[in-house]
């Protein structure tokens, strides 16, 4: 797996990304990245997920596993609001957070 670090200015290369975590980047970038950061520790508004799938449990408390990943970014969780994506662009994301 891929281990992206620091610097969200690097290219997918750079950053070591396969096809589809490089599209999972995009899809992070036009839909999350307004409210997440996903190479720091801190964020403005929504948790930063450097480390995601590193910690035992989400923001949430839910356990840091795809399944409630999923379900956060489907229905949404407290200010997070639901989001609606397509079956690959959810695919790619997921693929893409496991690198942060």
């Amino acid at each position: 797996m891929a281990g992206c670090s620091g610097d969200p200015n690097k290219t997918d290369a750079e950053l070591g990304l396969n096809a589809q975590q490089a599209q999972g980047r995009r899809v992070f970038k036009a839909r999350c990245a307004i409210c997440h950061t996903a190479y720091s520790s801190s964020s403005s508004k929504g948790p930063a997920l450097r480390g995601l799938y590193q910690k035992e449990y989400l923001p949430s408390g839910l356990v840091a596993n795809d399944r409630f990943v999923i379900e956060s970014i489907v229905r949404g969780r407290r200010m997070m609001p639901a989001t609606t994506m397509t079956q690959r662009e959810l695919d790619d994301l997921i693929v893409y957070l496991h690198t942060l």
